[in-house]
């Protein structure tokens, strides 16, 4: 388990090393031959930088792209307000993002499971249809199945 755990850390940190190399030499090439530095050098220099290392499948790398995603999409909402895209809420709207979530979620679940990601799918079988059947206290609160 602790070797699985330092392979990990170890693809990780050499993953985010190689694509922070590559990202800085390119926006700095881009910007010596444009003798500027240009909005668009950032997104090109990530999206190579992104083919090259985070696009290779593997664990590690698939967990970085699912959470740079969910970060991604919050700030482009964010962003279309900002720029007047999306009208300004005039409430607070994290609880409506909370059960927006959660109610797909839970669709894909039940009507879906195939097309969610193994581990997530895993946990929620055994959060939402394993607990159905129990006949101990231990497999009702310490594991079931």
């Amino acid at each position: 388990m602790a070797r699985g755990i330092l392979e990990a850390t170890f693809t990780h940190s050499k993953n985010l090393a190689m694509f922070v190399f590559l990202y800085k030499s390119l926006t700095s090439l881009m910007s010596w031959l444009q003798s500027e530095k240009v909005e668009f050098h950032s997104f090109m220099a990530a999206f190579v930088g992104g083919y090259l290392v985070f696009g290779r499948y593997n664990k590690v790398n698939e967990q970085i792209n699912l959470y740079l995603l969910s970060r991604i999409l919050y700030g482009l909402a964010k962003l279309g307000v900002q720029k007047g895209y999306i009208p300004k809420p005039k409430h607070d709207t994290f609880p409506f993002f909370a059960a927006l979530v959660w109610g797909v979620v839970l669709w894909m679940f039940e009507y879906h499971k195939d097309t969610l990601q193994p581990s997530l799918k895993s946990s929620m079988t055994y959060l939402y249809h394993d607990s159905n059947q129990w006949n101990s206290f231990k497999n009702f609160l310490i594991y079931n199945k």
